[in-house]
């Protein structure tokens, strides 16, 4: 039998060649370019999306480990999502280049040493394990650690004390009078700072894997009519003002360019998708992918990985190009919270809208976007050159409450071109923002636990009932809906 070789500082195996969890298997030379960074990476969020992005601009690839869930059991408590779901998360992010999973918790230079890696990053907070000893205290010995700034505003456990106690004080009513300094906590001179702020935080993560280059085409969209979800009696309004359906009547609008990126190039398809992006997690990088797995069978059916026409784009276009360019549309905090009720989203449109923009398999992201891509929607999109995009992808999902479909049905319009298509279901299909939640709260104690070590106020009696009241207000509001509309246009 093999010898076991162990780290004599940390105490994890170092595994043998062919037991490495990713290639490369052999020991790799050190590289100053080459960085490390590790972590748990729970419930993805822009905060793990920013760290990888200050830490990918300081060479040319970025290894990030990540630690199994046992492992975070017994240094930090129980994590929300499982390995897998994780592992998902941040190989989609487009400033990581290789994903290490089962990292030892307590960074080991053996670990870091076989992956090439000369140096490690992290936040300016400090991680500590179950000894209550800093993580990274060898690395930091052997002078071989980088801190990054922490981005300030978000943290899982923010977002699980969001879920414990049923809050709403993190909407965003509009994200454009937040980025003008109109909307937020604290005085004009304030407001206007952090608005900056976040224009540039927008700029950043919409990068190249880089973390320097322009990539993510980025854009606002403002209706010329208020949409339903924004409407006192929301079930009269999906009639639109000249009698006809209402979807293509708030598709009108202006769409305002908030970061320049790289349009679609000769041959790419356009690809529209959209949605709540709420808890930005492995269900959505699965339908993304997935999205654009169909879209790269269909370039190997058009010939576009050959070498010729590989040889073509680069001679012509200075690079490569994927065979597809995927619009994201990302709806605002009030559209969700029409069709979701309770405190959703979790996340605001901020929050969320980054995610989406730092992930690898999106090109342009539309903040605002309408509930119903209608026909005037989809062709106004700066990126169609008022067209409809080649075609509109949707997951297998149902939509609340249940209204007629020649009223309801947000892709009545898409069907109708004969753009729409319904994506297969994916290994993670029920793994959505309500899932989540409701891990939460069916582990409520154990994740209560954590959040007191965090020094966050555990859940009341009083917070719980309150959840309850508006669980059995949100029903009753669906009932409504329902009964409204079997009024207006029969059962």
């Amino acid at each position: 039998m093999p010898s076991i070789n162990i780290d004599p500082d940390v105490g994890c195996v170092v595994p043998a060649q062919g037991q490495w969890p990713v290639p490369p298997q052999d020991d790799q030379a050190l590289r100053d370019d080459r960085l490390w960074i590790d972590g748990c990476f729970d419930f993805f969020h822009h905060g793990h999306a920013g760290v990888m992005l200050q830490s990918r601009r300081l060479g040319n690839e970025l290894f990030v480990g990540l630690h199994s869930d046992e492992e975070i059991a017994l240094n930090k408590g129980p994590t929300v999502m499982k390995l897998a779901e994780r592992v998902a998360a941040v190989e989609a992010c487009r400033f990581s280049t290789i994903c290490v999973p089962h990292a030892p918790y307590v960074t080991s230079l053996p670990w870091i040493t076989h992956y090439g890696c000369r140096f490690v990053t992290h936040g300016d907070d400090i991680t500590s394990d179950a000894s209550g000893n800093d993580c990274y205290r060898f690395v930091k010995k052997a002078n071989r650690m980088k801190i990054v700034p922490r981005t300030p505003g978000i943290s899982t456990t923010d977002l699980v004390g969001r879920m414990l106690l049923c809050t709403k004080t993190h909407f965003i009513k509009h994200l454009v009078d937040v980025l003008d300094g109109r909307e937020g906590k604290g005085n004009d001179e304030e407001r206007l700072t952090r608005g900056k702020e976040t224009r540039q935080r927008f700029k950043e993560y919409a990068a190249a894997s880089n973390g320097k280059d322009p990539y993510v085409d980025v854009y606002i969209f403002k209706p010329k009519h208020r949409p339903i979800e924004r409407r006192r009696s929301s079930v009269r309004s999906m009639s639109s003002i000249d009698g006809s359906n209402g979807q293509r009547n708030y598709g009108k609008g202006a769409f305002t360019q908030m970061v320049p990126g790289k349009s679609p190039r000769p041959g790419q398809r356009v690809a529209y998708v959209d949605g709540g992006f709420d808890l930005f997690s492995s269900g959505h990088i699965a339908f993304l992918q997935t999205v654009t797995a169909i879209e790269k069978k269909n370039g190997e059916e058009r010939g576009w990985f050959t070498e010729e026409a590989k040889a073509k784009r680069i001679s012509e276009h200075g690079e490569d190009y994927p065979p597809a360019y995927i619009i994201a549309g990302v709806h605002d905090d009030e559209v969700i919270n029409f069709h979701k009720g309770l405190n959703y989203p979790i996340m605001n449109i901020f929050e969320r809208g980054l995610c989406v923009v730092q992930c690898r398999y999106v090109h342009s992201v539309v903040f605002g976007a309408p509930f119903a891509p209608g026909t005037t929607y989809l062709e106004s999109l700066p990126s169609t050159s008022g067209k409809l995009p080649d075609v509109v992808y949707h997951g297998p999902t149902s939509y609340m409450p249940p209204i007629p479909a020649s009223y309801d049905d947000p892709y009545a319009d898409a069907k109708a071109s004969g753009i729409f298509v319904e994506t297969p279901k994916h290994a993670f299909q029920d793994v959505n923002a309500s899932q989540i939640v409701k891990r939460i709260l069916d582990n409520r104690a154990q994740y209560e636990e954590r959040q007191r070590k965090k020094g966050i106020k555990g859940i009341t009696e009083a917070v719980q009932h309150q959840r309850e009241i508006m669980e059995r207000e949100a029903e009753a509001e669906r009932n409504r809906k329902q009964r409204e509309v079997e009024r207006l246009y029969g059962a």
